[in-house]
């Protein structure tokens, strides 16, 4: 009886990472969760075994290459890879915004990919029937005040998934772009704005019902187990209460 195909999901110690582990296993997959914190990741994976599935953990800072390359060489049968790990800085004007920022920005959602995807992509081709996930933002495909590090970072992915996919046509590699808009998870909003909870909080004020991290490795789930010949090339995944970028509905008290 042939094994379980192996999933491996960056930035899977909590929210829409964490989420993806669960539902991939859930679906078949061994999943191996990456992301710098190995007690997090740990207890993930031992959740995900408890309930009968297949995973385990392995510390990975996604912006050390030679800590990638050294990953690439212990799991050489990989058939999906969920590039999750990501994250933004603070919401600086243009004018002000800490140059720092931008660049642990751009290291992260867009080096972090790239090193993932450089690295697993023989593995990739070479299992017949591969998958290349990465989780975009609405935030690539439309700017806002306050955003641009951010923005600039997330454009940088969305256009690495573009280009990759062109270059993967005729080979057994799927590339799939999932943007997610207003996710309110545990630590995304809350890192943001550099531990200010009130501030994070006020990013969902009003909204009734921002999209969950099940919500998205829902989707997620959804697109890499279609039919190998079918190709979501991008998937905008948005709360019914978000039209744009810039126009929320929010209820009022």
């Amino acid at each position: 009886m042939a094994s379980a195909p192996i999933a491996v999901v960056t930035g899977a110690s909590s929210g829409i990472g964490a989420a993806t582990a669960r539902r991939l296993a859930a679906a078949g997959y061994r999943v191996v969760l990456t992301a710098r914190r190995k007690d997090r990741i740990e207890a993930v994976a031992a959740e995900i075994n408890e309930a009968g599935h297949q995973a385990m953990a392995y510390a990975l800072d996604v912006t050390d290459r030679a800590a990638v390359d050294e990953f690439a060489t212990a799991f050489r049968e990989i058939a999906v890879l969920v590039n999750n790990a990501g994250g933004a800085l603070g919401a600086d004007p243009v004018a002000t915004g800490d140059p720092a920022d931008w660049r642990q920005m751009y290291e992260v959602n867009v080096i972090g990919v790239l090193n993932l995807t450089q690295a697993l992509l023989p593995a990739l081709i070479a299992s017949g029937d591969g998958t290349v996930v990465v989780l975009s933002s609405t935030a690539g495909h439309a700017t806002y005040e306050g955003g641009g590090g951010y923005v600039a970072a997330k454009n940088g992915a969305r256009v690495l998934a573009e280009t990759l996919r062109l270059e993967m046509v005729g080979r057994p590699v799927r590339v799939i772009e999932i943007a997610p808009g207003m996710v309110k998870t545990e630590e995304f909003a809350t890192t943001r704005f550099r531990g200010d909870t009130e501030k994070a909080a006020k990013v969902y004020e009003g909204v009734a019902e921002p999209l969950t991290a099940d919500d998205v490795a829902d989707t997620v789930t959804w697109a890499v187990t279609r039919p190998p010949h079918v190709n979501v090339d991008l998937l905008v995944v948005r709360p019914r209460a978000q039209a744009s970028n810039t126009k929320v509905h929010r209820e009022s008290r």
